[in-house]
């Protein structure tokens, strides 16, 4: 597996990673990747958004994700955290619906 990379190299693959496996849980989920001038180099923010709902910002460090994308199982904790928070999401819509 692989490690390193720049900012925007490890900022493809975190959305890509973070899009893939959330989408194995519902194929509407979408990943909004904050990495704007505020957090260029240092970090990112994730949120996950099905339709009007949206996941609280999930935080990573630019250097963890850098030094762990070829960690097996960093990348297995990162995959059900994932795919936990897009179930929620999917549950949240669910319980709207009920109560209507």
């Amino acid at each position: 597996m692989f490690s390193g990379g720049t900012y925007h190299e490890v900022e493809r693959w975190l959305w890509n990673f973070l899009t893939s496996h959330a989408k194995r849980v519902n194929p509407r989920v979408e990943v909004a990747l904050e990495a704007g001038d505020a957090r260029a180099g240092q970090s990112y923010g994730a949120r996950l958004e099905l339709g009007a709902r949206v996941s609280a910002v999930i935080e990573f460090e630019f250097s963890d994700v850098a030094a762990n994308r070829g960690n097996l199982a960093w990348c297995a904790a990162l995959a059900e955290r994932t795919k936990r928070l897009a179930r929620e999401l999917g549950a949240q819509g669910a319980a709207d619906a009920r109560a209507r």
